[in-house]
């Protein structure tokens, strides 16, 4: 497994994935804002339009993402749980 290091940037990582119905995920680091589409482009559209524009700060997990909104929903452990597949760039 290849570790990826974060962007060094300002911007708030976004994690971009499949959902265990196959719906693809985008969500903030921190669970700030996220939300479910019908396709990768559109996540990744969306991701880069919340983040301003940085495509190093999105990052497409090769494990299940699911959506889940509460602030507190990619902090510790979690993000170190996640198999990264490839940056987004």
């Amino acid at each position: 497994m290849t570790i990826i290091e974060p962007p060094s940037c300002g911007s708030s990582l976004v994690f971009i994935g499949k959902n265990s119905r196959g719906q693809w995920v985008a969500q903030q680091q921190n669970g700030l804002f996220g939300g479910l589409f019908v396709n990768r482009a559109n996540a990744v559209r969306y991701a880069l339009s919340e983040n301003g524009h940085h495509p190093e700060a999105i990052i497409e997990t090769a494990s299940p993402i699911e959506l889940d909104m509460s602030a507190s929903s990619f902090t510790g452990t979690d993000i170190a749980d996640m198999q990264p597949q490839r940056r987004v760039a």
